[in-house]
């Protein structure tokens, strides 16, 4: 997913009212202008959005689009706040772990019929991103977007280990060794005496730069971390995605990746959990304290863009047992069932999910439009700015490359409940095969409740 949301849900999914209150917006009476509010929480999209307001407003002179932007922590704390006072944004930007509560509270609008009566071509995204805002036959979102992992690394440090783009894009890596990409990370990490991870003498307990910075804290998918990595290795999350009911926590190919990543800190090749940065992997890599991280393609401008510090470029995610496997994972827009504008807050919606905007997305390059021939368009902007993001592209392409975030009921308390199990795996405080278990029982107590 796009950011942690580990606490996030848990606290947006407990506060949720189970009633809607009066209204949202302070718009003019109706028959007159309107005045939409729309909520997003990437800053570096808010250009490219303001000006997909302006075309909008252009082609409809009666709606204005007023947006505001708050930063992903304090995003679903203030949607929270709005829906109980009952003034929260007409139209806001939704991710696949929060909307089943959404639905289940009856916070957001069922656009099915307009998509219908509109006549809404769904084949025209990317694989998959349709069916993800579908639940019990009612539609709940267009796709707006989507992103996929990979592995962003330190380009001096890999060519000083030896390294090229081309022996990057051949790694393997398997949940007993590590493969070919373990030795690539042991190579990728230095002692202060300037001995490398495979030299005999390296010392792991003074490290001055590490071959990884991982994400621990990542909720219960690990996408930035050991979810893809566990897909490689024959690991699927649910009985069917979306809405399964029994997931597969319990699983010994999830089991071996998670210990697996847990070695790393033990060979210090990565720091322990204890000691990892709260500045995340951006920053450190930045920093120059740690050589690669695994992340998502809406961090491309992080690692590629001008407040970068070091260079960087990236790298396919290395081939499992199962072959390379990435999440695929996109956004969608939300009406507020408490709207007094729902026929003004569809034709946006509809708007952001056409080619009217996501064309103006692409040439911003920021993010890859769900729509097929912009994510085309996207790439374009990025290669003309020099930015070389193929791999991507190329992964979301892949025949059998890509799996969905998994979306179900209890999102909240699944989260909570195996991260909470996993960061005694990252403490050295029990093997992931007893954690798992733990936290599979726990999972399996929400989904038997009447």
């Amino acid at each position: 997913m796009r950011r942690n949301v580990r606490v996030a849900v848990a606290i947006f999914a407990a506060a949720l009212p189970l009633t809607l209150a009066a209204c949202s917006s302070d718009s003019a009476k109706a028959g007159g202008p309107v005045t939409l509010n729309y909520a997003l929480w990437d800053s570096t999209q808010l250009p490219a959005y303001q000006a997909c307001a302006a075309a909008f407003t252009k082609a409809n002179p009666d709606i204005k689009v007023k947006i505001t932007q708050t930063a992903w922590g304090q995003y679903w704390t203030n949607l929270t706040t709005e829906m109980t006072a009952g003034n929260a944004p007409d139209v806001f930007t939704d991710h696949v772990a929060y909307y089943p509560n959404l639905v289940k509270n009856n916070q957001i609008l069922d656009i099915s019929q307009q998509v219908a009566a509109d006549h809404v071509d769904l084949s025209q995204y990317q694989s998959g991103l349709a069916d993800a805002w579908v639940k019990d036959g009612k539609r709940y979102g267009l796709p707006k977007d989507w992103d996929t992992e990979a592995v962003a690394y330190n380009t001096t440090m890999a060519a000083k280990a030896g390294y090229t783009a081309a022996d990057l894009a051949k790694l393997t890596w398997n949940p007993d060794d590590g493969g070919t990409f373990e030795k690539f990370i042991a190579k990728m990490t230095v002692d202060t005496s300037g001995r490398n991870g495979l030299d005999p003498k390296f010392d792991k307990k003074h490290v001055k730069t590490y071959g990884i910075e991982l994400t621990y804290d990542d909720g219960s998918t690990g996408q930035s971390s050991w979810g893809n990595l566990a897909a490689e290795a024959g690991f699927t999350f649910l009985d069917k995605n979306p809405f399964g009911t029994k997931y597969h926590y319990d699983d010994p190919a999830l089991a071996k990746t998670i210990d697996w990543m847990a070695s790393l800190a033990k060979k210090g090749y990565a720091p322990a959990y204890d000691k990892n940065s709260s500045l995340g992997p951006d920053a450190v890599l930045n920093a120059g304290k740690a050589a690669m991280t695994m992340t998502g393609s809406w961090n491309i401008n992080t690692y590629m863009g001008s407040t970068a510090t070091q260079k960087f470029a990236f790298a396919p995610l290395p081939v499992g047992p199962q072959g390379r496997k990435t999440f695929i994972n996109g956004l969608s827009d939300a009406i507020y069932a408490g709207t007094k504008h729902p026929d003004q807050a569809w034709q946006w919606v509809k708007f952001l999910g056409s080619t009217g905007c996501q064309d103006i997305i692409a040439s911003k390059g920021v993010v890859f439009p769900a729509i097929k021939t912009d994510s085309d368009k996207a790439l374009a902007t990025h290669q003309a700015a020099g930015q070389d993001v193929k791999v991507f592209v190329d992964e979301a392409t892949a025949p059998g490359g890509t799996f969905t975030y998994p979306i179900t009921d209890h999102a909240d308390q699944v989260t909570q409940d195996v991260q909470t199990d996993l960061e005694r795996v990252w403490l050295g405080q029990s093997d992931a095969t007893s954690a798992l278990k733990k936290a599979q029982k726990a999972v399996d107590g929400y989904f038997s409740q009447p």
